[in-house]
């Protein structure tokens, strides 16, 4: 093999709760998976095929901080359940998925909705609004032999103290192993992979200054400040 021509990039990671890393190798990110924010964001609730788009690896991060981005002025938060996969494969059966998930995190989706919306509006890809630095804020992952496999429980961000978003993991219209499944048949899942798995209603513009706190019953809390 030859040399690389340039340094090799770090490999991204995230922290896990026991003070180790989990190496990210891809991150995928499903759209309007709770009905409530299909209905704010415009759209039919009705369940129909998931779609999915991504973030880069180097987007998540463990900080604690935000750093207002460039080039927007309307930037949402959106807490979603992480889900990170110890294995992989393709076509992976429906009752076997979550043989594939060492755990999950509490993580937000930060979006530049105004240039998101530019997107769709153009016929676009999204990856201005969504796969911008930092855009990933995420707690340490807990791991599912832990904690087991959660499919219910209260998912909340408040703004400086104020409640902005809440719901349930049981009102997910794709569940975790449907997800699972599902991206297999179109891609080759493999250990390092997460998956965040979308939003519930009260999605809102945050502004420098403003601290988010967000919780996923029986996983964890996060606490992010914008800076």
């Amino acid at each position: 093999m030859p040399d690389h021509v340039i340094p090799a990039p770090q490999v991204p990671s995230i922290p896990t709760r026991d003070g180790g890393t989990f190496p990210v190798r891809r991150v995928y990110c499903v759209g309007r998976n709770f009905a409530a924010h299909a209905v704010e964001m415009g759209h039919d609730p009705d369940r129909e095929d998931p779609f999915f788009f991504q973030k880069n690896p180097d987007n998540l991060d463990a900080s604690g901080d935000f750093p207002y981005p460039p080039n927007s002025s309307d930037v949402h938060h959106e807490v979603e359940l992480l889900v990170a996969l110890k294995s992989g494969g393709s076509n992976i059966a429906l009752e076997n998925a979550l043989d594939h998930v060492w755990g999950y995190a509490v993580s937000l989706d930060m979006t530049r909705r105004d240039l998101q919306g530019q997107m769709k509006k153009a016929g676009r890809p999204w990856e201005i609004g969504k796969a911008f630095e930092r855009s990933g804020p995420v707690a340490p992952l807990v791991p599912a032999a832990d904690i087991g496999h959660p499919d219910q429980g209260r998912i909340a961000l408040n703004v400086n103290g104020e409640p902005r978003q809440e719901g349930d993991l049981n009102q997910m219209i794709w569940k975790v192993p449907e997800m699972i499944a599902y991206l297999s048949e179109y891609f080759t899942l493999a250990p390092g992979d997460v998956i965040m798995s979308g939003t519930p209603a009260g999605v809102a513009a945050v502004v420098r200054g403003d601290v988010m706190e967000a919780t996923i019953e029986g996983v964890g809390s996060l606490r992010v400040k914008v800076t």
